[in-house]
């Protein structure tokens, strides 16, 4: 019967990038094949050690070291949001110009930078509520639900951080995009079971 090799590359063997050379502590000789960062702002600067030596400086090793508890406290909190910066929603949005969408369909008629719509003509059978997320997407009322896919297709894929090299203004823009879409879908979805029942 053949066994097979394992080739799995444990957590415990030496790292295969290691340099050829002996270990950072001082006085060790032994062959240097693990590696831990330097300190806090330089994690990607390593020593370089022996397995016994690498396992006591990772005991003796404290990230936080040197800061305050409201330091480490406010570190801990931009971790959560991968140390960007963030709003309470409908703020940022709230704050966003003429100039910060982008209108393919030319609905602005070239007044101004392509982008959602601002103030929707009022209609008697428009609810108050959808007036906002209209204006975000840059429709009108009455809408179809085909209308409206098509229209968030178009600005998620326009306004994608991917599509915008991770542009912070582009990434706020389409939260709000995603809000105001999933506001109208819930209500066209709604309205749409409303009818149904209505003529079961």
């Amino acid at each position: 019967m053949m066994t097979r090799k394992n080739t799995r590359h444990r957590a415990f063997d030496p790292d295969p990038d290691a340099p050829a050379r002996c270990c950072d502590m001082a006085g060790c000789d032994e062959n240097a094949g693990y590696r831990a960062p330097k300190s806090r702002d330089a994690l990607n600067e390593y020593f370089w050690f022996c397995l016994p030596h690498v396992r006591e400086y990772n005991a003796r090793w404290d990230y936080y070291k040197g800061m305050s508890p409201g330091q480490i406290e406010a570190h801990i909190r931009d971790d959560v949001s991968w140390n960007r910066p963030s709003w309470r929603l409908g703020q940022r949005a709230a704050r966003l110009g003429p100039d910060d969408f982008i209108d393919p369909m030319d609905l602005m008629d070239g007044a101004r930078r392509p982008g959602p719509r601002a103030g929707t003509p009022a209609r008697p059978d428009m609810p108050e509520a959808l007036r906002q997320p209209l204006d975000m997407l840059g429709l009108d009322w009455p809408l179809s639900m085909d209308e409206l896919k098509m229209r968030y297709k178009d600005l998620a894929r326009r306004h994608h951080p991917d599509a915008n090299g991770g542009d912070r203004q582009s990434e706020e823009l389409l939260k709000s995009i995603n809000v105001a879409y999933t506001t109208l879908r819930t209500h066209l979805a709604s309205a749409r079971e409303a009818d149904l029942e209505r003529t079961a």
